[in-house]
Formats: C-alpha cells, sequence, structure tokens
C-alpha cells in the first residue's frame, strides 16, 4: 500500500510524496534515501518486513537519484523505479546482487507526467497513469522482461488511485473532468471500461482516500458540506456517506493511512490509522466508525510520518528510521472493541413517492425501491448488503449532510484536509460475475 506524507517528501517540496512505499503484502517497503555525506545525495533502499526483525538493503545505482524518482516494491523483492530522463520516462526493476545492485531496464514511456499507482493486489506488477491534453493514460508495467503496455484512455486528469478488490481488477481513480473532480471506477477486466463510483452532489469535488477491500470500508474526502471533510461510506451498499465531526479537529488536518485488514462485513468496527498534523506537532490517530471518536496517540521516534500498516489481529506497524535505528518497525498493539451502536439519526436517501425503511444498528435508514431497483449480492466487489443494477457511467445525486450523531457537542472548526494520494484485460473468471459498486452519495439535511 501506498502511503503519503513524510520528512523525505517535505524535503522534496510535494506534501503528497510518499516517504516510503509497501508493498501489497507487507513483506517489503523502499523508498528514496540519503547518503550519510557531504553531498547528501539519494539512492533506493529497500525494507525486509516479513522477518522477525527488519532490515534494509541499499540499491545504489552507478549514479546518484534524482529526487524525484519514484520506487515501488514488488512482492518477490525487486524494486521497481521510475526516472525522469529528457522527454520521457524510464522504468527498470533493482535487485541486490552480491555487492552491487543489479538492473533490468523494462522500457520507456514519452509523455509530460507519469505516476506509479499503488501497488497491485498481487504486488507481481505496476501501473502508471500519464495525463495529457484532457485525458490520462493507464500504463501497466509488467514485473518482468515485457515493456510497458498502454491499456486505456480516460477522459479528464485522473489522480490518486486505490484498489478495491482483491484480484486487481477494480481500481478507483480521481478524475478531473469539466472542473469538478469525482472518483470513477476502472473495470480492468473489460479493458478499461470506465464508470462513475463516487457523486455527492452534482456540484462537490469528492474524492476517494483509501479503501478496503475485506470491509468495504471507504475514506472520502468532499466539499460538499462547503469546505473539504472527510466522510466515510461502505463499498456497494446503498446508505449515504457521513461525515463525523470528530474527523475535522480543531487547528489539525488529518490524513488516513492505513486501514485494518480482515473485517470481513464489519465495515463499521474497521479501524482507520490517521496522521495528525497540527502547531505542537504530528500525533497517530485512531478511529472506528461506530466510535464516533478520533483517539489522538503520541508516535515513535523517526517515524516516517504517514506510512504504516496494520495486520489482520490488530496490530499497527510503523516504520521509523533513526540515526541510531535507521530501520526500524515500531508495533502498536491495538485493541479490537466490540462493535457499539451507529447512533440513533436517520439517515435518508433521495427517495420518490415509494420508499422502504430498514434497520442499520441502531440507525434507521430509507432506502429507494420501486420496480426499476432489483437488489442482488455485491459478490467479491462490495461486502455487505445489496447492490442496484448501475450501468457504466450512470451517477446517484444526492442532496446535503446529516452529521453523525453524537458529534454536535464537538466543538470543532474546519480544517483544510491535504489532498490524497492495469493489468491487461483477462478473460472473464469461473466464478459468478462480479457486480458493480454503487456509486456513493451523502445523506440529505433534515432528519426525521
Amino acid at each position: 500500500m501506498t502511503i503519503c506524507a513524510t520528512e523525505d517528501a517535505t524535503a522534496l517540496d510535494d506534501p503528497h510524496r510518499a516517504a516510503l512505499t509497501i508493498a501489497a503484502d507487507g513483506s517489503y517497503a523502499a523508498r528514496l534515501a540519503r547518503h550519510d555525506d557531504a553531498d547528501r545525495s539519494w539512492f533506493p533502499e529497500r525494507w525486509t518486513l516479513s522477518g522477525p526483525e527488519p532490515y534494509a538493503v541499499p540499491l545504489p545505482g552507478s549514479q546518484p537519484e534524482e529526487p524525484d524518482s519514484e520506487l515501488l516494491p514488488l512482492t518477490d523483492g525487486r524494486v521497481l523505479i521510475l526516472r525522469r530522463v529528457a522527454d520521457r520516462f524510464a522504468l527498470s526493476l533493482l535487485y541486490p546482487t552480491g555487492p552491487g545492485t543489479g538492473e533490468l531496464l523494462l522500457g520507456t514511456v514519452e509523455a509530460a507526467e507519469l505516476t506509479l499507482l499503488p501497488p497491485t493486489p498481487g504486488g507481481t506488477d505496476a501501473y502508471a497513469l500519464a495525463p495529457a491534453g484532457g485525458h490520462t493514460a493507464l500504463w501497466r508495467v509488467p514485473g518482468d522482461a515485457g515493456g510497458p503496455e498502454r491499456i486505456v484512455e480516460i477522459p479528464g486528469r485522473c489522480t490518486g488511485g486505490a484498489w478495491l478488490d482483491r484480484g486487481g481488477r477494480l481500481l478507483a481513480l480521481d478524475r478531473e473532468l469539466n472542473g469538478r473532480t469525482k472518483t470513477v471506477l476502472v473495470d480492468l477486466e473489460r479493458g478499461g471500461e470506465t464508470g462513475l463510483l463516487l457523486q455527492i452532489t452534482e456540484e462537490s469535488n469528492d474524492r476517494l482516500l483509501l479503501a478496503d477491500p475485506d470491509s468495504g470500508l471507504l475514506l472520502v474526502r468532499s466539499d460538499a458540506p462547503g469546505h473539504d471533510r472527510l466522510g466515510w461510506g461502505v463499498l456497494g451498499s446503498s446508505l449515504p456517506v457521513r461525515f463525523p465531526e470528530c474527523l475535522r479537529p480543531a487547528d489539525a488536518a488529518v490524513t488516513p493511512f492505513a486501514v485494518q485488514p480482515g473485517q470481513m462485513l464489519a465495515p463499521e468496527s474497521c479501524a482507520v490509522a490517521f496522521r495528525v498534523d497540527a502547531a505542537h506537532g504530528t500525533r497517530l490517530g485512531i478511529w472506528r466508525p461506530w466510535d464516533r471518536r478520533l483517539r489522538q496517540l503520541p508516535v515513535p521516534d523517526g517515524w516516517l510520518a504517514g506510512t504504516g500498516l496494520w495486520t489482520a489481529d490488530g496490530e499497527l506497524l510503523l516504520p521509523c528510521a533513526t540515526d541510531a535505528e535507521p530501520c526500524g518497525l515500531a508495533r502498536m498493539a491495538i485493541p479490537l472493541e466490540p462493535v457499539g451502536p451507529v447512533g440513533s439519526v436517520e439517515a435518508q436517501m433521495p427517495v420518490g413517492p415509494v420508499g422502504a425503511r430498514m434497520p442499520v444498528g441502531s440507525a434507521e435508514c430509507r432506502m429507494p425501491v420501486g420496480s426499476a431497483e432489483r437488489r442482488m449480492p455485491v459478490g467479491s466487489a462490495g461486502p455487505v448488503g445489496a447492490v442496484r443494477a448501475v450501468a457504466a457511467g450512470e451517477a446517484v445525486r444526492g442532496g446535503g449532510i446529516v452529521p453523525d450523531a453524537g458529534d454536535a457537542t464537538n466543538h470543532s472548526t474546519a480544517s483544510a484536509q491535504p489532498k490524497a494520494a492495469v493489468t491487461e484485460p483477462r478473460r472473464s473468471p469461473a466464478h459468478p460475475h462480479m457486480r458493480r459498486p454503487v456509486p456513493l452519495q451523502q445523506a440529505p439535511l433534515g432528519s426525521r
């Protein structure tokens, strides 16, 4: 998983640059480190996280790296590096070879801009975005001697990137088109077919920050409430996006970077780790949707802020680098608490004259029904409830918001949220057809 924001990122004058990129299975990680010399030049460094103790292996090349080079670790221990070379980008695989560094050139992409996407769930290949001229090209970079492959062109400028399933089929991207940013879904098994995933209102800018394929929990960022707010929803659910007050603490900016895996069908109990930046420094935030509070904890020395991963049993691993320990992994045991009530507020979906009520936790939600809507199991595309059959590109439109119950006493002010940060088409699998997720929206302003 790719996590953003760190000390190295700050040095590069890019607040969205990752200090450390962790492979999809948590086995390896990679970052650009600096030599301890007068030039302070950059070199790639691979971390091994799967053993009893983490350790780092330097992968220096024949010359120092540029600070804008990007790294992405594969699950076999090799590291993909993206370098700008004149008017194009070169892609190579790095690996340790005794005292030196082996390098396999994969090819080049001629583009003005090329950005690597987060590691794929399989961890054996990579994808990159090249926006230019009102569209964005999606490239696949195989983890072998094959060269980069252009998969599809998507109208608009695409950024971000989150994988919605464990098979590496469904990719979510934030697309800017006609002056608005919405999250779209790219189906890689259908040749890059694109449809709308997240639209809270027609006028709002809606982005997907983080997605957990196990629970279906989605962390989003939207200005639909009038200013940028963090909210949460569930992939494949017809329930609205909620915007908890606890996720906008006074005088601090919060950025999600890791979700606890393995919480099948339990998005409300899924723990999320946040980087919390305030005037007094950086802290660690822990939040669960049902808990309605953001617990703030001190961070270990040398934490590569905004990076980390959860284990399925609730342990949070935070990579650290200090002079005394240049490759460390702080382990924080986060207790697993029982799921509590979601609240008593009734959230409503925009409906016509016909509606049906159904309980969700202790909240009662109004969902649209009628002959034009049919409900079906989500399958592997989403974890809970039921979804509507939505054609590619169809949008669900919503109205105002309802804050979560119990948040009204949180006297906080709005804070600026930092912006977040393909396999080739394959034949249909033998298992049942995967249902497309429903575009999310938000709860209306009033509650009954």
